[in-house]
């Protein structure tokens, strides 16, 4: 009897995994009961498509490009339905200025995939970079590089061991009507400079006394002209206020949009009266000379923003600040959601104990298994209307749902290796499939109003079509496997699962052999499984719940 219901159980666990073709990338986990429903775009790195998915990872929208352009790095869907996308040529042989992230046209694009406007900034003197914003009047708010020579630099109070691409790339922000393309505001990072070495030259201050500036001095990069590497831009319309993450200074700024381009260029001048100069600054307060290494909290930090888009003005994170904190020094990422110094009565961010607030994060979000999450680059983090979180691990690819209680409820793996799609059962190592950022639009998104979103097929070859119906299955076997970590694993992994009683745990290989048997307590176990060779295999808990895991 018991022979025989082995025999069924496997039969069955066989032909689940044997027609799933060993999923491994794409859609990879869903519970439909926990997941926030919507659409997720994603502009993966290395080809040149803007690809909108549903919960199923199945294309639901697709905006091609020639094969010749690359991200350059982001992309929205407006709510008319009109793509906004930053893209370069994938060769830069002969580019003046050239970074990681590098950008050189901003294009508005129809849902139809019309072009509507182009913009190029790729130039000698500057190039775009990385990010850029749409703002409610429709004018575009643009991240670049601007060049400044060796002399320039050294004027300004640079140190010239800190020079030795010999040139420098400072940041700054302009603003562009895209109905007359004309220049209707800018920001430049140069104008609002500090140093203390040489009192002979521009700039010259004590630097603890001037938080407001940047040190032109501070270098993380050896003296690379990528000095600052600005990652992320966002614009708050209710603050008038734009943030920037600056990850080579491990801090997030804001700046003050409300000032006129003169006074942008001064300390002077819009609703803070602050002029141009750093309202707020948060991650780093070295920078400034206010602190030691130990005060640091932001670790090459990416996707700063406010968490206002799609939340309730009820809900208690309306207003907060999310980013992804890449590189933290226990070698494992996280995501920070925290409250600023903003003061609404005062109209300023209000500083405290020689910095601003706040001096440790108390909401840090981690992987299930902290290690798993790991991105030295790239990557994004979005609080979803229902409080779940949406996080994009860009060097893996690897994005994933969620809930408030640290349960993944949706697991995505972006399925590229470089320009090329890979077919489903293929594992892909760290920087196969970069994938800078994912957000999910809700289904009532007015973007979508009157469009097709039927699915249109996947992004993998080979697809398993059938596997998201098989993942949102209503049987709920008394014992069900809530988290396997990590997957892929390559010696042990941290089975959990939905009750506190003893368990038999079982590992089978394809050919429906038993290759470790075991048992647990307590809604947990670690299970070594160094000695297995290389392959998929499928968990089982009592016979009643499965769960694939790839061996590395």
């Amino acid at each position: 009897m018991i022979k025989n219901y082995l025999i069924i159980f496997f039969s069955f666990l066989v032909s689940q995994s044997l027609s799933a073709q060993d999923v491994t990338l794409g859609l990879l986990n869903y519970d439909i009961s926990q997941s926030y429903q919507g659409y997720t775009l994603i502009y993966p790195h290395n080809q040149s498509s803007v690809f909108l998915l549903n919960n199923c990872g199945e294309i639901v929208h697709e905006w091609e490009d020639e094969a010749d352009f690359r991200p350059g790095n982001t992309a929205y869907l407006l709510d008319d339905g009109r793509l906004a996308k930053t893209k370069r040529n994938a060769s830069i042989a002969g580019d003046s200025i050239w970074a990681g992230g590098g950008g050189a046209i901003i294009e508005l694009r129809s849902w139809d995939n019309e072009l509507l406007w182009s913009y190029e900034m790729n130039s000698p003197e500057a190039r775009l970079h990385h990010d850029f914003r749409i703002m409610p009047n429709g004018n575009v708010l643009m991240l670049a590089w601007e060049r400044k020579t060796n002399a320039e630099a050294i004027a300004a109070g640079r140190d010239s061991a800190l020079l030795n691409q010999i040139i420098l790339w400072p940041d700054f922000i302009q603003e562009v009507n895209p109905e007359t393309d004309e220049i209707v505001w800018e920001w430049h990072v140069w104008d609002h400079l500090v140093q203390d070495i040489d009192s002979t030259k521009a700039n010259y201050g004590i630097v603890s006394e001037h938080p407001e500036k940047v040190d032109v001095n501070w270098d993380t990069s050896e003296g690379a002209s990528d000095w600052m590497h600005t990652n992320a831009m966002d614009y708050n319309p209710e603050l008038d206020q734009i943030m920037i993450s600056v990850p080579t200074f491990h801090e997030i700024w804001v700046i003050d949009h409300s000032t006129t381009t003169a006074q942008a260029a001064t300390d002077r001048g819009g609703n803070s009266n602050n002029g141009g100069d750093l309202l707020y600054r948060i991650g780093n307060p070295a920078t400034y000379d206010r602190s030691d290494a130990g005060d640091q909290i932001l670790f090459y930090q990416h996707d700063a923003h406010w968490t206002n888009q799609f939340i309730p003005r009820s809900h208690p994170a309306y207003g907060n600040v999310i980013c992804f904190n890449n590189r933290q020094p226990g070698g494992y990422s996280t995501v920070e959601v925290f409250e600023s110094a903003w003061n609404m009565y005062t109209v300023d961010y209000e500083m405290f104990q020689d910095s601003w607030p706040p001096y440790e994060f108390e909401n840090t979000i981690t992987h299930p298994d902290t290690f798993a999450l790991n991105s030295s680059g790239l990557s994004s983090a979005q609080l979803l209307p229902n409080g779940n979180m949406l996080i994009c691990s860009g060097r893996f690819g690897y994005t994933f749902e969620l809930t408030p209680e640290n349960k993944i409820v949706w697991e995505y793996i972006t399925p590229r290796r470089g320009t090329m799609e890979v077919a489903q059962g293929e594992i892909l190592e760290i920087n196969n499939n970069l994938t800078f950022r994912a957000f999910r639009y809700p289904p009532e998104y007015s973007a979508f109003e009157g469009r097709d979103l039927e699915a249109k097929g996947y992004i993998e070859l080979d697809p398993v079509e059938d596997w998201c119906d098989r993942l949102v299955s209503t049987s709920t076997p008394e014992q069900s496997i809530s988290m396997i970590y990590p997957n892929p694993t390559t010696d042990r992994v941290q089975i959990k699962w939905d009750s506190g009683k003893v368990i038999n745990i079982e590992i089978f290989n394809l050919s429906g052999q038993r290759v470790l048997s075991t048992t647990g307590n307590g809604g947990m176990s670690y299970v070594d499984v160094s000695q297995l060779n290389k392959g998929l295999y499928i968990i089982a808990l009592d016979g009643q719940s499965s769960m694939r895991m790839i061996k590395q």
